[in-house]
């Protein structure tokens, strides 16, 4: 199995990029191909590097977090993104993870790789923490705007994902919304409450965000600006809550004491919030399996990016989607 990673998308690329390559390559026994200038991941490969499994394909261009996704893609055709997701749709890989700008990412991608047939817009696809396990969260961030039949198709590829990537039998179903109540939401809840119900799934209606940490839903549906603020702000409030209570502890000599004794626990806390954990969001609904992770990634965050893409590969996760979008449509 071939990982493609754009070497030139993290803030310190490509130091993270190399450094969880080196990681996956000995940890998972996969090859990576290192997409970007290639001057500059040569200078910052250890020299004794395995070669057999590590390969570098030259990518002059970059686009930066700044750019605009769409004008600079045209005016660098050959930046990273665009050499990694060529590379994809050639078959000289099975899977793309970058840690750049998401608009190009998405733009290229689907320039490039196309939409399945009959899925409408690509959705960003992440896990999150609950206290039955984890739930999906789609879409947090490709599409700010979004109308019913898009929550419909959200549905149908977060159910795919949640039962075939989270080994969860018929998953249930939720929008996102200010109340679980009959008539609650905005307008696209409501008038989306019909088309997801004949949907083929298991929908179950509105939920809150309390709701859905407390393990009542498996995956949730919302348009790209509301999930992508309910992403930031889980992150934000999780390293919030971890910055005080760590802070306690070493407060005094009688909770250093104590905090020795739940560290333990601490610590897989700390973990179960910690982002990195996740490495990066799927975009679900292009031709081929391709991955996001943030900008701020380390080596490890970009190591477990490339483990999720060599799980999905295992899964044939765009094979299902396409599949089920299918049947949707027929039906």
């Amino acid at each position: 199995m071939t990982i493609i990673l754009d070497a030139m998308g993290s803030d310190n690329h490509p130091i993270p990029e190399i450094e969880g390559a080196l990681m996956a390559v000995e940890k998972l026994g996969i090859d990576v191909i290192l997409v970007g200038k290639e001057e500059l991941i040569n200078q910052n490969l250890p020299a004794s590097y395995n070669k057999d499994k590590i390969k570098v394909a030259d990518a002059p261009d970059i686009l930066e977090m700044t750019d605009k996704p769409v004008e600079a893609s045209r005016k660098k055709p050959n930046n990273s993104m665009a050499v990694g997701l060529r590379l994809l749709k050639e078959g000289k890989g099975d899977a793309f993870v970058s840690a750049g700008n998401t608009g190009g990412v998405m733009f290229n991608a689907i320039s490039i790789l196309k939409r399945i047939l009959g899925v409408q817009r690509p959705a960003l696809t992440t896990m999150f923490p609950s206290k039955k396990g984890q739930f999906v969260v789609l879409d947090i961030g490709a599409n700010a705007d979004c109308r019913p039949d898009f929550f419909v198709q959200f549905g149908i590829m977060g159910s795919i994902f949640a039962e075939k990537i989270l080994n969860i039998s018929n998953p249930r179903i939720a929008m996102l919304s200010n109340g679980e109540e009959e008539g609650k939401g905005n307008q696209l809840i409501k008038d989306s409450k019909g088309p997801m119900g004949k949907g083929g799934f298991n929908f179950i209606g509105n939920v809150e965000p309390k709701e859905v940490f407390a393990g009542e839903t498996d995956v949730l549906i919302c348009d790209g600006f509301t999930g992508n603020v309910f992403l930031k702000t889980s992150e934000a409030v999780a390293k919030l809550m971890t910055e005080i209570i760590k802070e306690d502890i070493l407060s005094s000599f009688l909770t250093k004491i104590g905090g020795a004794l739940v560290r333990p626990a601490f610590n897989r806390i700390r973990k179960m919030l910690d982002p990195r954990e996740v490495g990066a969001a799927r975009l679900l609904g292009v031709n081929g399996l391709v991955f996001v992770a943030h900008g701020r990634s380390d080596g490890y965050a970009m190591y477990n990016g490339i483990k999720a893409a060599q799980n999905d590969v295992e899964k044939n996760l765009v094979e299902e989607i396409q599949n089920a979008i299918l049947n949707q449509a027929e039906g």
